[in-house]
């Protein structure tokens, strides 16, 4: 029977970060905290089991499950974000782009909001289809994000964001992003911000132009639901590296698959798995031999599956 492994993150401290991850986990060398990757086997962010082995060490026994078996390597990353300024508009190759000039795999991703300041929102592709040289010129004038989908957000909505898509996440956010395994960004438009040190940061413009989609962002799929008894499960977005379902619980209810493994993020209250004691951005692995795992209490998490 495979064992449950509850994850520590590793942290990042990007200038846009903010505190109200600083304060959840207790972080006290770090001028402000701007991701936590609560489930990773990347070696740019490793996740940690309580005995401080890696997550990607201790997955190198772990039953990921027949899905995962077309993955070379572990598929997904977890992270929370914290905005407290705005993120650059950025874009994230496909996995066909990424390995022949990256060596890594690509990005897609998808969004959760957890909280957000009144106002508060993101930008997701263009407002209507582009060409190449409008969004070059746009970029040249520092005028792209007038071409940029914004769209304001709201407390439990989520986004997909395949890769191709434009997007940025702006401030006054905090996110819960589900994505590849993956760290390939491409950088193309700050804001001419700078660092510590005075230096902009780099931009990635020709790359971002050879992979971005340019047609109009596509709409909001309508989330799928399934009542049982002692919660509500919400499929809340969907593709080839991840299943992502909400889930709202008063009760006690079952998870885990014997064909993949699943990961647990608790978004709010309290409870237990397996009887063991969980709060707000506990994070948990299942593998795909664990069986049946028992989750009970009052809570909301995010469930992440193949």
């Amino acid at each position: 029977m495979g064992k449950i492994l509850k994850l520590t993150p590793s942290f990042k401290d990007y200038i846009w970060g903010g505190h109200k991850l600083m304060a959840e986990y207790g972080v006290k060398d770090m001028d402000r905290v701007a991701e936590a990757w609560v489930l990773s086997a990347h070696p740019d962010g490793p996740s940690y089991l309580p005995d401080g082995t890696t997550f990607a060490e201790a997955l190198k026994n772990a039953d990921l499950g027949a899905k995962a078996a077309s993955f070379k390597d572990f598929p997904q990353l977890i992270k929370l974000i914290d905005a407290q300024s705005d993120l650059s508009v950025q874009v994230h190759p496909s996995d066909e782009y990424a390995l022949a000039n990256e060596g890594q795999f690509g990005k897609t991703e998808m969004w959760y909001i957890l909280d957000c300041e009144e106002g508060a929102g993101i930008y997701y592709g263009f407002q209507k289809d582009v060409t190449r040289a409008e969004m070059e010129e746009a970029i040249r004038t520092n005028t792209l994000t007038d071409i940029l989908r914004f769209v304001p957000v709201q407390k439990g909505e989520s986004y997909f964001i395949p890769s191709g898509t434009i997007h940025a996440i702006g401030k006054g956010l905090l996110i819960a992003e589900i994505q590849q395994n993956s760290n390939v960004t491409y950088r193309v438009y700050d804001y001419g911000r700078r660092d510590a040190q005075g230096n902009t940061r780099p931009l990635h413009v020709e790359k971002a132009l050879e992979v971005s989609d340019l047609t109009r962002a596509a709409d909001a799929v309508e989330p799928t639901q399934t009542v049982v008894d002692g919660g509500v499960f919400t499929e809340v977005s969907s593709c080839q590296y991840f299943t992502v379902t909400e889930l709202k619980a008063d009760g006690t209810v079952t998870v885990g698959k014997p064909d993949t493994f699943t990961a647990v993020l608790v978004l709010e209250g309290e409870g237990t798995i397996d009887g063991e004691a969980f709060g707000r951005y506990d994070t948990f692995f299942i593998p795909a031999d664990a069986g049946e795992v028992k989750l009970s209490g009052c809570f909301k998490a995010l469930l992440s599956t193949l």
